[in-house]
């Protein structure tokens, strides 16, 4: 199993204080140094900033490239170093993905900037390119026919959900917390077009956690995939459904995040164990660190030690969207 990375990601700072820190990768790579899960790691360095244009209008990428000082939203800024860091990041997700497709092992991109909030022509959310929308696009360039985009993320993906939303190539399938920024990623939304049935959300209250996502895998997120059978399942995986998170409210723990990776490693056996992990959010160090060398762990088949594994929700909050989902997304598969 191989972990990309560059410590250039490090160097990228939004402001003081931002909860998108430098920390977070810092706190990650400390982890698995500490349980000697830090091997086989990749640096991303040859950046073909030509990847962009997989998914970017021209006149947006011109406008990261050439802004000294700035910002797209309040949340996210841009300095002189953003443009290279970001198709740095991009850059790290694509070779992920590719050394995946090579090798017929899972990756891990621990990245920065994260990307799943960015659109054709807008960033938002801390986000300024779309890694794993950049990385999917460059697969079905390169003779794969179809991929899975499974997003782990507290926030709907609204990116790349609008990237593929009219595409059946592409099978985006996203859990989130409704109700949050971005506000998109409804239930109703399947997908327009050629893409109908191959978009589905998963949008839960606030308190939802492991029994509502141990539901979610089995009768909806799990069964689809099996039934679409993708060449490749990339992740856009979210360490901030965590209870420990400041920026969200579901009640994830450790022990839940870690059963929807394996669920996901065990459904990519499938397709020649072709899957790759992307950092998206997650913003309470210790609680991200923690399930981050726990996933690259059971990559590995070594057995992590977990911490935060207090149950909030053992009664299955979610139920009712869960059964919502599943009756609209029957119409497309056999649920």
């Amino acid at each position: 199993m191989a972990i990309f990375f560059n410590e250039r990601f490090c160097d990228h700072v939004q402001t003081p204080f931002h909860p998108e820190s430098p920390e977070r990768l810092r706190g990650i790579v400390r982890k698995l140094r500490q349980h000697n899960l830090w091997n086989d790691v990749v640096t991303s360095e040859i950046v073909d900033p030509a990847n962009l244009r997989l998914v970017h209008e021209e006149g947006y990428i011109k406008l990261i490239e050439d802004c000294d000082e700035g910002g797209l939203t309040m949340e996210t800024a841009i300095h002189p170093e953003t443009y290279e860091i970001a198709v740095l990041s991009a850059q790290c997700g694509i070779d992920a993905a590719v050394h995946s497709r090579e090798k017929g092992t899972a990756t891990f991109a621990l990245t920065r900037p994260p990307g799943h909030h960015a659109g054709p022509d807008y960033g938002m959310g801390f986000c300024y390119f779309n890694n794993i929308a950049i990385a999917a696009e460059h697969l079905l360039r390169d003779g794969d026919g179809k991929i899975a985009i499974v997003d782990m993320d507290v926030h709907h993906g609204n990116g790349t959900e609008h990237v593929f939303g009219e595409r059946a190539e592409v099978l985006y399938l996203s859990t989130h917390q409704s109700g949050i920024f971005p506000g998109t990623g409804s239930v109703e939304f399947l997908g327009k077009g050629d893409g109908e049935g191959f978009n589905i959300n998963l949008p839960f209250a606030a308190g939802c956690g492991d029994s509502t996502y141990d539901l979610a895998y089995s009768k909806v997120i799990v069964p689809i995939l099996k039934q679409f059978k993708p060449d490749a399942i990339l992740v856009s995986f979210g360490g901030d459904g965590h209870y420990r998170d400041p920026l969200a409210s579901l009640s994830l723990s450790s022990d839940a995040h870690l059963r929807t990776a394996k669920e996901l490693l065990k459904v990519s056996e499938e397709c020649g164990n072709r899957i790759s992990f992307f950092l998206e959010g997650g913003y309470d160090v210790p609680a991200l660190s923690e399930v981050v060398a726990a996933i690259v762990g059971a990559m590995d088949g070594v057995d992590f030690p977990l911490e935060f594994t207090d149950i909030m929700d053992n009664s299955c909050l979610g139920r009712g969207m869960i059964e919502r989902c599943a009756r609209n997304a029957s119409e497309y598969w056999d649920l």
